[in-house]
């Protein structure tokens, strides 16, 4: 995995109590063009792109590369998680840190879905990148993906201006190792 070091990708999948977090498959691209021309999707993201281009561009199996992992309910597409290496981004705070990002569609919102799968793709992270931070970016006007990154533990880093909107930087601290304790009865 070129962003994220020398991981192997891609994993098994990752399995939760409703969702499976898997590769992309050739099944996925009507899903994920839906995903990527959804308006409600793209609210907070610079609005969403044309369907006719959409089907130029996307390939037969869409966003097959490390870090990409798409989130399955009951067999189908309901959202995208991204881990993603910062090396670009315009935030010194958050260039080169590994960077969490997400999209659901609109009918998989107000589940918990994005919830249950970003902790399960950070969990997964936190296993094969032991001791990394991880960095979100969003507006400070999408209420949900504020509470979202407040619930998996990102905390303010500090907000900015960019796209014609305030933007919060937050960052996540890797987990912390808790010493093997030792027996004192010896």
């Amino acid at each position: 995995m070129d962003d994220l070091g020398l991981v192997a990708w891609p994993p098994e999948p990752i399995r939760t109590e409703r969702l499976v977090l898997r590769e992309s498959e050739a099944r996925d691209r009507a899903p994920f063009m839906e995903l990527l021309a959804s308006p409600q999707v793209h609210t907070y993201l610079g609005g969403p792109r044309r369907r006719d281009e959409l089907e130029r561009e996307t390939p037969a199996v869409p966003e097959r590369r490390p870090g990409s992992f798409v989130v399955d309910l009951d067999g189908s597409m309901i959202g995208l998680i991204l881990l993603r290496r910062a090396t670009g981004h315009r935030r010194p705070a958050a260039a080169g840190k590994a960077d969490l990002g997400y999209l659901f569609l609109p009918r998989a919102w107000g589940h918990g879905y994005a919830a249950e799968a970003c902790a399960a793709a950070l969990g997964w992270f936190d296993g094969v990148l032991r001791g990394e931070p991880v960095v979100l970016t969003t507006q400070t006007a999408n209420v949900g993906s504020m509470r979202l990154a407040a619930k998996l533990g990102f905390t303010e880093v500090e907000r900015f201006e960019a796209w014609d909107a305030e933007q919060w930087l937050g960052m996540r601290p890797p987990p912390l190792r808790v010493a093997p304790r030792r027996d004192r009865s010896t």
